[in-house]
């Protein structure tokens, strides 16, 4: 989130966040539990979020068949589970989610 706000060329005045802060933020931020649900602007950049994300899985499908992402799309299914601890982590998962499986 930090990195997406250094990037923008107009800088909102105030973030409003789905239940976490965002840490070294110069800018107000409210965290708000069950945004999606109560907050019209978090509902749909949550919407926006899981539809890139899924976009993106179904390209990385193709580079790491072995995974199964355009099914699993990357949640921690046992499939998904499995073809780790045959193949190991790839490029492109998120060691802050798999630390099981580097420790």
């Amino acid at each position: 989130m930090r990195r997406a706000l250094e990037n923008m060329p107009v800088k909102p005045q105030q973030l409003l966040v789905d239940a976490v802060t965002v840490p070294d933020v110069p800018i107000p931020q409210e965290a708000i539990i069950k945004g999606d649900a109560k907050s019209i602007s978090i509902g749909a950049a949550s919407i926006i979020a899981k539809v890139t994300r899924d976009r993106m899985m179904y390209e990385y499908a193709k580079k790491y068949p072995q995974y199964g992402f355009e099914k699993n799309v990357g949640y921690g299914t046992r499939e998904h589970e499995e073809a780790i601890k045959k193949y190991g982590l790839c490029d492109i998962h998120r060691r802050s989610f798999t630390h099981k499986f580097y420790e």
